[in-house]
């Protein structure tokens, strides 16, 4: 026979755990505090007929260890203490927000009181309730697990508590530590926060202010993104301040340098008035890595620590809007704010390339401003297609390769397609505008070197000047017509031979190494190097009707140049062919002589 029984509870433990593992610094329980007496405030607002200027105070004492927090808010009564400050998960402000629907108030969960236990080794709060303004409590605790309530001395509606901090935790009562936690917890609280009774949060933020004029407006605005801005000054600020909208604040792009693998996002997001985290990376889009934001929700829920948001459908909906609204003010600071915009352009090129590639919208804002790497520098595609006759030459191998060699003869600028979205954004370029995109690589090799056919004997005795181990020599014609020869690898055979060696076998899992080995499979052997001999080149033409001894010396003054002139990812002996050519040179001057 099964009965019902009551789930039993350590105390102890869960109240060992929920302190000690709730919140990830003890910083948290100054701004759970001051964020008690703000819900406290709202809650008298709403209750209290009585006219009165919400206020919260909080005071230190280095000497005595003590931090106080003071408010002017509802305060509660001896029945209220035992409901709500002395049961865990329980609090008065939920069944406010849900009976007035009110999105001023912070709290939720009823755990907030929890992280005086965590740094206080004594908690004591005075209170008195504005339902019975002459009777005054005392409650004080040192582990939350037990308490005394009594009776005190009359004091002003409103509540105080006094944490007597743990030895480890002294440095809670520093003034100025106080001063820089509480200005950033508490910047949008719209209630006066004091520290040693100086404000910390005098001024709303610029988009709560409506009878401030355009250019007043802008400079607060920049003002307030320096203060959330601790890396990069702003280089523009745009602001989120659409009445109906979820979200409220400011965007800005950053000053500071960027590349592709930078994240910079820096968002502080603040729910109800209070700050959550500057974790909230994901409101801003991915390729957004030099965009900082101070974004105000009052639909964003917080976890239970109240450090960072819950990942749910009302985030996705919120930065999905934040997506769209960054878009929209970058293509109004292109449009109106052009020397900001050539600073964004100049820091943030590459983290550009990608935006670019993320949107059709950031395509066409940004694909004639941004630039791409190529052998003559970094060019604009508008540029690369005027000096190409419409075309755009990528190469994917790193540079200073055959291409950038027979290109820069020409003239004509190579993209160098292993930088970071490059070869991605010409090739969307080409769909989405105008050109012909040319990718350089083995496949493009018949292109670039067109084959050529002289008689038996001449095609015999250009092999025979050039050959060498594991080269192939191919006769052929292509531009310039001065440069006699390019000596290139065949990648593919290359690659072959990697996959097939005993080195492979060792270095690469079985799975993915005999995949490998099955597109190898399709690749002839041959050699590893190719010399494309330029038969259109006048040198090579003079080699063909020269006579010995000066075909023989001409030989050996043109052979190290095959080195010279080769790719570099062959593995030539330059210092060798530079010694070569200057024994050969002599040679020819003694003659001369």
């Amino acid at each position: 026979m099964s009965t019902v029984e009551r789930t039993r509870v350590d105390l102890g433990g869960l109240m060992q755990v929920l302190g000690e593992a709730l919140y990830s610094t003890p910083h948290v329980a100054i701004r759970e505090l001051v964020q008690n007496g703000h819900d406290s405030c709202e809650r008298r607002r709403h209750e209290d007929e009585a006219e009165f200027e919400p206020s919260i105070d909080v005071e230190c004492d280095a000497a005595a260890h003590t931090l106080t927090v003071r408010d002017n808010g509802a305060g509660l009564t001896d029945s209220e203490v035992r409901d709500y400050l002395a049961t865990v998960g329980t609090g008065y402000t939920r069944q406010l927000r849900e009976k007035t629907q009110d999105a001023g108030l912070i709290g939720y969960f009823g755990l907030g009181f929890l992280s005086a236990y965590v740094v206080a080794e004594r908690t004591q709060v005075w209170t008195c309730s504005y339902q019975t303004p002459d009777q005054a409590w005392h409650f004080a605790s040192r582990s939350g697990q037990n308490f005394t309530l009594t009776e005190a001395s009359a004091r002003p509606i409103g509540t105080e508590v006094k944490l007597h901090l743990k030895e480890q935790f002294h440095e809670l009562a520093d003034a100025s530590l106080l001063r820089e936690l509480l200005n950033r917890y508490c910047a949008l609280l719209p209630h006066t926060v004091r520290v040693g009774g100086e404000a910390i949060n005098p001024d709303p933020p610029p988009w709560r202010l409506s009878d401030v004029g355009a250019l007043r407006k802008r400079k607060l605005y920049m003002e307030f993104a320096e203060r959330f801005e601790t890396d990069y000054r702003p280089v523009t600020v745009m602001p989120l301040e659409e009445s109906d909208a979820e979200i409220r604040g400011a965007l800005w792009l950053q000053d500071g340098g960027s590349f592709a693998t930078s994240d910079n996002r820096n968002v502080s997001v603040f729910v109800r008035g209070m700050l959550i985290g500057k974790k909230e990376r994901e409101l801003l889009p991915k390729w957004a890595g030099f965009v900082g934001a101070v974004l105000e929700s009052d639909v964003l829920q917080p976890t239970a620590s109240r450090e960072t948001l819950q990942k749910d459908a009302t985030f996705d909906r919120v930065a999905e809007y934040v997506r769209e609204q960054l878009i929209d003010a970058m293509a109004r600071v292109a449009k109106h704010e052009s020397a900001a915009w050539r600073r964004v352009l100049l820091r943030h090129n590459e983290a550009l390339l990608g935006a670019a590639l993320s949107d059709a919208r950031l395509f066409d804002l940004l694909a004639d401003d941004v630039t791409v790497p190529t052998s003559q520098g970094d060019l604009t595609i508008g540029r690369v297609l005027e000096l190409s006759k419409g075309k755009i030459h990528v190469a994917q191998n790193e540079r200073g390769g055959f291409e950038e060699l027979l290109f820069g003869a020409l003239k004509v600028p190579v993209v160098h397609g292993v930088r970071f979205g490059a070869l991605p954004f010409c090739r969307e370029y080409v769909e989405r505008r105008r050109g012909q995109l040319v990718v350089l690589g083995t496949d493009n090799d018949r292109d670039l070197f067109r084959p050529a056919a002289l008689d038996d004997e001449a095609t015999g005795r250009i092999k025979e000047w050039f050959a060498a181990a594991d080269r192939e020599v191919v006769l052929s014609r292509f531009q310039p017509p001065d440069l006699p020869f390019v000596l290139i690898p065949d990648r593919e055979v290359e690659l072959k031979r990697k996959i097939e060696s005993d080195e492979a076998d060792r270095r690469i899992g079985s799975a993915l190494l005999g995949l490998a080995r099955i597109h190898t499979e399709k690749i002839h052997d041959g050699a590893v190097q190719k010399l494309y001999v330029n038969v259109d080149c006048p040198a090579i033409q003079a080699l063909l009707s020269a006579e010995e001894p000066r075909l023989s010396l001409a030989l050996r003054l043109l052979r190290p140049l095959e080195s010279l002139l080769a790719d570099t990812a062959v593995q030539a002996d330059i210092g060798g062919a530079l010694k070569d050519y200057g024994k050969a040179l002599c040679e020819v001057l003694k003659g001369i002589d």
